[in-house]
């Protein structure tokens, strides 16, 4: 079993209305569901099934991961080797798809065994048997070992590297880390897959703040200036684990930029101070509905907790639920004001739905409120279970007045308050003059990061001030943008042929959007352990790090997706040490074709020890990138190193 082969994929492409998909099932969180009536305003970030490329990371077996295939393109896979295991990620929403792909399985790999695994597996056994062979309803690595054969592994177990690329009119503009902190949420509300799925438990993949910072660590080794989100349900209300990485960030002295999901509750445990600390500079927050009763709501009153996170530089998405019982046309227009009057950042509205396994299922099931239709056409269910569609037989709304109503708010907020990306520099801009002066040194540098992140911001202004949705938001740009100039000093003549190419890519987005161009994602493909040319040289990095020499620890850590050995030395190298350290990195790299990071950053060394690196190596240099110690970067011998090699190579950087 240890020898079995893996695919790990998600259904088919494309996705969407226009493939007979539920409005909300496609490729992006933003634009397909928070910011989806902004147009060209949206910022672009491509979902990826994280879970895959997470279980694939911490597996023995030869693993390849897909995203979002087309049938030719799984097809190939499945006929490329003999998998002994697919894997196929899905909801419940594209269960017609999963039913696709399944076929598509079973006609060119009929000797593979089918694992069903996601949220769409609420679905009952009788529904998922006829396309399925195993059905993972649990955390997955453990599950997945389990089913090869692999033996148990503690937490915190290996964590992928795996960024995630932001655009906005069309344009890159940031790289963001995943960290995947927990899966799971003990609040219970009655609403969430999330929390039910794994019956209110909390499964902390990190389980102490000093393991997330070390994932935030090897990210920042990559590119000091990436971003970071925590995929953890309600990250903020483990007081212990969250202040435990505060102290970690404080050690280390980097300011990062994190967003974290998060709850009104948990947040009203700490101070502004305290979050900004950890790093944090964003918050998904559940606002819901003002009578909805959910325990997560208690705390402060949500008017002092938005302003005070406003006025510190803190971004907010905000969720509300459209659909509740005692709501009326009347209610959702003052629920949607007091939303508004909060200012979020970025807003989500999502229907009151009944989701399979959730105790809210359960009670509209018990009481015969489901819509006839639906409750007659399970498929027809399973397609509408997006967030998108009323599903209830509501007792003073019809199914398509709920659905308009929800259109109506995210129509709203975005007429009254304008570009989300507008908002979240506003944000910036009171972030940085609240802590420009703090005498706490890491939020003075909290200040410096919000500076950077403003001066990168001057070109995104004229297409506000040109083609906002309103007179008004087009105003609240051009006082956004004088308030920026004022603070921080007038644009130079580089950021200001930004702005015209910021214009130009504006229109160039706008009439993709209109005519429906370059909408879906191409294939992502990656592979771990699976022998290729530019892995044959694994068993000498692996050789390598197992001799061990006195004082000295080296490990090598081989990112697979990525084709790149990450060479960590720790501890101390003598210079009688350096000449047979350096000739074995240098034939393990001439036996692997892969890219080295050379990371020096808790090494000591004596004299010699590392300029020698330098020209045992040379030869080599173009793909080898030095992380050196920061407190050392001005050692002459780390200078030669970094003058020999690249520091930060745009190669090695996402």
């Amino acid at each position: 079993m240890l020898m079995a082969k893996v695919l790990l994929t998600s259904t088919c492409r494309p996705f969407g209305p226009g493939a007979g998909d539920a409005p909300s099932v496609g490729y992006e969180l933003l634009h397909s569901q928070v910011t989806r009536a902004q147009g060209l305003f949206s910022p672009r970030s491509l979902h990826l099934f994280f879970g895959l490329e997470y279980i694939a990371e911490n597996l023995e077996a030869e693993t390849v991961v897909l995203h979002y295939p087309s049938r030719r393109e799984l097809i190939k896979e499945l006929r490329r080797q003999r998998y002994d295991y697919v894997g196929v990620s899905f909801i419940i929403p594209v269960f017609h798809k999963l039913k696709e792909t399944a076929a598509l399985i079973r006609e060119h790999a009929p000797g593979a065994k089918i694992v069903l695994g996601g949220y769409g597996t609420l679905l009952p056994d009788e529904v998922l048997k006829p396309f399925g062979d195993v059905i993972c309803r649990e955390e997955g690595v453990a599950f997945f070992r389990k089913l090869l054969g692999e033996p148990e592994i503690p937490m915190p177990y290996r964590h992928p590297l795996i960024v995630s690329r932001l655009k906005l009119f069309s344009l890159p503009v940031s790289k963001t880390g995943m960290i995947f902190a927990g899966l799971g949420c003990p609040n219970g509300c009655d609403f969430c897959c999330t929390s039910h799925f794994f019956q209110r438990r909390h499964i902390r993949l990190l389980p102490t703040g000093q393991d997330i910072f070390n994932v935030v660590s090897r990210y920042l080794d990559r590119d000091p200036a990436m971003s970071f989100v925590i995929l953890d349900e309600d990250f903020l209300l483990n007081k212990k684990r969250a202040l435990e990485f505060r102290d970690c960030v404080a050690a280390d002295g980097r300011p990062i930029s994190l967003f974290a999901f998060s709850s009104i509750r948990a947040i009203s445990q700490y101070t502004m101070e305290e979050i900004l600390e950890m790093g944090i500079d964003g918050f998904w927050i559940g606002y819901e509905a003002t009578r909805s009763g959910y325990a997560k709501q208690q705390g402060r009153p949500p008017q002092e907790l938005f302003r005070d996170l406003r006025d510190h530089g803190i971004t907010v998405l905000a969720s509300m639920i459209v659909g509740f019982d005692y709501q009326d046309e009347d209610v959702v227009a003052k629920e949607l004001d007091g939303l508004l009057e909060l200012d979020p950042c970025l807003s989500q509205f999502l229907i009151y739905a009944p989701m399979m396994g959730t105790p809210f299922h359960k009670r509209i099931v018990a009481e015969g409120r489901l819509r006839d239709d639906l409750a007659a056409q399970p498929e027809l269910y399973y397609r509408k279970a997006d967030g998108f569609a009323a599903m209830v037989k509501h007792p003073r709304l019809s199914a398509q007045r709920i659905e308009a109503l929800q259109r109506r708010c995210f129509d709203e907020d975005f007429r009254r308050l304008g570009p989300s990306i507008y908002r979240v520099i506003d944000r910036w801009l009171r972030g940085y003059l609240k802590l420009k002066d703090s005498p706490n040194p890491l939020l003075r540098a909290k200040a410096g990061r919000f500076a950077n992140d403003l001066r990168s911001s001057y070109a995104a202004f004229l297409p506000g001030k040109l083609l906002g949705p309103s007179r008004e938001a087009r105003a609240r740009v051009a006082r956004l943008q004088r308030e920026v100039h004022q603070a921080l000093g007038r644009p130079t003549v580089a950021e200001r042929l930004a702005s015209g190419l910021a214009v130009a890519a504006a229109a160039w987005t706008s009439l993709t959007l209109r005519l429906g161009w370059r909408q879906h994602p191409g294939l992502t493909r990656t592979a771990y352990r699976v022998p290729q040319p530019a892995w044959q040289g694994f068993a000498a990095w692996k050789a390598l790090a197992s001799r061990a020499q006195e004082g000295l620890r080296v490990t090598a850590e081989l990112e697979h997706p990525r084709r790149l050995v990450w060479l960590r030395l720790e501890g101390s190298l003598a210079a009688a040490q350096a000449d047979a350290l350096w000739s074995r990195v240098r034939a393990a790299a001439e036996e692997a074709r892969a890219k080295i990071v050379l990371d020096l950053k808790d090494l000591k060394w004596e004299p010699g020890a590392v300029a020698r690196a330098a020209w045992v190596l040379r030869r080599h240099r173009r793909r080898i990138r030095v992380i050196a110690p920061r407190l050392a970067a001005a050692h002459p011998e780390v200078l030669l190193l970094i003058q020999a090699f690249r520091l930060y190579n745009d190669g090695f950087r996402g």
